[in-house]
């Protein structure tokens, strides 16, 4: 099998059966992508006013697209993430009129992330998260009658997932569209919580390398993945858990975070923005209970462990 490298000197911010693609490779060929900044233009001199700005066009900065040779609508095109690299660096913010919070939170506030070996240092109540990166985006062309389609929501054709189970060692498989699949992914992450309420997780620059192939006739509707054990328990040292009930889990989930939010700033100093973040790159939020109406419970696990190192 060959190894391919592609630069991000091209970035795509869409899907589309209509695009030529960058390279073509064979099922079972690796690829090692450079993966550009997640919005393709942040960097780490931007402020809080600066963030407000994001041009929306740009994202996200997907490197791609690939054409795997044979792959035929109704296939299943297997993506093996086989390493992610950093580049030191990495941000999370929020920005007006997005996120979970949007309504209280509707402000530009960024935080930059020193990253350095196996851990992502927030220099704020001695927090260290491990790196267990993803990519936020892995994707492929979707149906030809859609058109083009922007990156911003998740789609059959997979796209903007922001599931950390898509780590090193997993293995994503999206359903085939279009002849050649036309591959792209980006959007990487150093960490992330379970659902990302700000919006960011650990936006960062880094080196993918993936092995791509193929599976006939699997006829997929949507993504499916398998992970390998974590590298990293993030619970070892136990978690600090709020809960939130009532009849609509997107209002559960709200509150669940306005909790931890509370805490995060009662318990540890930190600032309402920051704990909002600190909650979109480390605490995950779970439907705990989703069977007992008239109300269902949704909670939120802060990790202890990423306290203190």
């Amino acid at each position: 099998m060959t190894e391919h490298y592609l630069d991000a000197s091209e970035t795509q911010p869409y899907w589309d059966a209509d695009i030529e693609p960058r390279l073509v490779v064979q099922p079972g060929d690796t690829v090692v992508m450079e993966c550009a900044e997640p919005c393709g233009q942040v960097n780490s001199d931007w402020d809080a006013e600066r963030i407000t700005q994001l041009d929306f066009s740009k994202i996200h900065a997907l490197t791609g697209s690939i054409y795997v040779d044979g792959a035929e609508p109704g296939d299943a095109l297997a993506i093996e993430i086989l390493n992610l690299e950093h580049h030191g660096w990495g941000w999370t913010g929020h920005i007006p009129n997005f996120g979970l919070l949007a309504e209280e939170f509707d402000h530009g506030f960024i935080h930059h992330w020193r990253l350095e070996g196996e851990r992502c240092h927030l220099g704020e109540a001695g927090v260290v998260l491990p790196y267990e990166p993803f990519p936020g985006c892995l994707g492929v062309a979707p149906r030809p009658e859609e058109g083009r389609l922007n990156t911003i929501p998740p789609r059959q054709n997979g796209g903007n997932i922001d599931c950390r189970d898509a780590t090193i060692g997993s293995t994503v498989w999206l359903p085939v569209n279009v002849p050649g699949a036309l591959f792209a992914g980006g959007d990487c992450h150093g960490n992330q919580g379970q659902g990302e309420v700000c919006g960011t997780a650990i936006e960062a620059p880094m080196t993918m390398t993936v092995r791509l192939g193929l599976v006939k006739a699997a006829n997929l509707p949507e993504m499916r993945l398998q992970r390998l054990a974590p590298r990293v328990n993030r619970y070892e040292r136990g978690s600090y858990i709020t809960s939130a009930h009532g009849p609509d889990l997107f209002e559960n989930a709200k509150n669940a975070v306005r909790y931890m939010i509370d805490h995060l700033g009662r318990e540890y100093g930190l600032k309402p923005s920051l704990a909002y973040c600190l909650c979109s790159t480390a605490v995950d939020l779970k439907i705990a209970e989703i069977v007992d109406a008239p109300n269902w419970l949704v909670t939120a696990s802060l990790p202890l462990a990423i306290f203190g190192n």
